[in-house]
């Protein structure tokens, strides 16, 4: 089929037998914060002619739904800094053949964005959020801009749009907060979600905690919670309900519940790399036929064929052979 008018046309199955039909888009690399794990002060961003152009992403999106990926989330750095982001969405989410367009986001920019992505229709938003203290969040992120995130919360709750919360809990900084954090899924509509420090980048630097850790904490508080078997999106999380509460507690385990065998995503970064692997550097870069003479079959045949070669696993609990791991921080990669 024409890869370009937005139908699905396939499933598509890895050489590993997995479905591959998730797609995470950077589509900046800059970010309004400086979180400690992610984003250093001095961290160069991206030159602007480097960057994908948003008719360039979604050309490469109308070749994803061809080869039956439907299902996108849009990232950064945080995806709201950059000029144009709720049009693009408007366009992704409209485009023939897409099922899912969500969005993960800071919360510093939301409140004012999303009268305009309820409009959008956009599926769901996640928002990433440390702590409910302040003083630590300023220094977590090195901004003081606790405030805005928050009512940027509690403005979801007035809306339609399905909401998470993303948490990186780290020891001797925040583990302290564990139960306000899930207390969150307590007092209001959302699912807060646990994710495993990732150790790329900066964040080989903190020490964090895996699901069997948490699970372990709530049991002494809520013996009685249950494991909960609804899906809540398209990623790998795993949930817990827990009587009397609204929301769900979910743990993203990488590392320590690695879940490779599931794994049904590739990543574009803000460049145009066609990434199929936080672990690995290897991809392709979709820029350079983007901006050469390559037709729209060269460029659909060039994806097929580089997600085909998507690893079986990654290797972060190994040492890493020289040049295969990833070396970039994870906001120039998008997570």
């Amino acid at each position: 089929m024409d890869s370009l008018n937005g139908k699905a046309g396939k499933t598509m199955i890895d050489s590993h037998g997995r479905k591959i039909d998730y797609m995470r888009i950077s589509i900046t690399d800059r970010c309004n914060l400086r979180c400690q794990y992610c984003m250093p002060e001095e961290l160069p961003s991206i030159g602007h002619t480097e960057i994908l152009r948003f008719e360039e992403i979604l050309e490469i999106c109308r070749h994803a739904v061809s080869l039956g990926i439907t299902k996108f989330k849009v990232t950064g750095g945080e995806p709201l800094v950059r000029k144009g982001c709720l049009s693009f969405l408007r366009s992704l989410k409209t485009m023939p053949g897409v099922e899912q367009v969500t969005i993960t986001t800071n919360g510093v920019l939301l409140k004012s964005c999303l009268s305009q992505l309820e409009d959008i229709g956009i599926d769901g938003i996640n928002i990433s959020l440390d702590t409910l203290n302040p003083e630590i969040y300023e220094k977590m992120t090195r901004r003081n801009e606790f405030s805005q995130v928050w009512d940027a919360i509690v403005a979801t709750q007035a809306s339609k749009i399905r909401t998470k919360i993303n948490c990186v809990l780290l020891k001797g900084i925040n583990d302290h907060e564990f139960f306000d954090l899930i207390h969150l899924a307590r007092d209001y509509q959302l699912d807060v979600r646990f994710i495993e420090i990732m150790p790329i980048g900066y964040g080989k630097g903190f020490e964090g905690f895996d699901k069997k850790d948490l699970l372990e904490k709530i049991a002494e508080k809520y013996p009685d919670y249950q494991v909960e078997h609804r899906v809540h999106g398209n990623g790998p999380a795993s949930y817990v309900n827990i009587p009397g509460f609204k929301g769900c507690v979910g743990f993203i385990d990488a590392i320590h519940g690695k879940f490779c065998d599931q794994c049904n995503r590739i990543r574009l970064t803000s460049d145009g790399i066609l990434k199929l692997c936080l672990y690995y550097e290897n991809g392709i870069d979709l820029k350079k036929y983007l901006r050469s003479e390559a037709s729209s079959e060269e460029i659909l045949a060039a994806m097929q064929k580089t997600i085909m070669k998507k690893p079986l696993e990654h290797q972060f609990h190994l040492t890493a052979k020289e040049g295969s791991e990833e070396l970039k921080n994870m906001s120039q990669i998008g997570g």
